[in-house]
């Protein structure tokens, strides 16, 4: 049972960490605004990520295309690795470092957003999307870990997770996508 508390104990603890930083809240509003311009203007919501950030990242494109709190239309938002035919396709036919940057060159426009995930940071296939997202002039957003990896300094807003630890940092992006989420609902839409 020890175990099992501890558990618990370590991801309040680093929630707790989030909450005392006011410039990563601050960073939490500004991401909410940018993605609030940019469906205002008609723009979108990529998003991508590997494995357990690959599932975060559906996630969140469901909670803006579907609902979250209030029964609204849809926002244009999408996870960019649902397609499992392409990404077999290009993977085998490119590599799989290009996996989403051929996506971001395909479907992204400037003023789109891009909101990549990685707790490392360092992914190759997004630090490509990022970079490619930055060529067409979308909005580039990134959640880490702590160090930042290779996305910190590429990315218009970085939020570094304080921890190393991937499932503690994996259950704070959730939490922090959720807040998007929510604070974009509630400014494009009433209750």
């Amino acid at each position: 049972m020890n175990n099992i508390s501890d558990i618990i104990s370590k991801s309040i603890a680093v929630k707790e960490e989030l909450l005392k930083d006011q410039d990563l809240l601050n960073s939490i509003q500004a991401i909410a605004d940018i993605c609030i311009a940019a469906f205002k203007s008609k723009n979108k919501v990529l998003f991508c990520g590997n494995g357990g950030s690959a599932a975060d990242a559906q996630h969140l494109s469901a909670e803006l295309s579907g609902r979250f709190y209030i029964d609204r239309d849809p926002l244009y938002a999408e996870a960019l690795h649902v397609n499992t035919s392409y990404l077999t396709a290009v993977a085998n036919d490119y590599c799989f470092d290009e996996i989403f940057s051929r996506l971001v060159q395909a479907k992204g426009k400037k003023g789109d957003v891009l909101i990549a995930l990685s707790t490392s940071g360092n992914s190759a296939n997004i630090i490509n999307a990022i970079e490619t997202a930055k060529q067409i002039g979308m909005h580039t957003i990134g959640l880490t870990g702590a160090s930042g990896g290779k996305m910190k300094g590429l990315c218009e807003q970085l939020i570094r997770v304080p921890s190393e630890d991937i499932p503690r940092i994996q259950e704070s992006h959730i939490l922090i996508g959720h807040i998007i989420c929510e604070i974009i609902e509630s400014k494009l839409f009433t209750r």
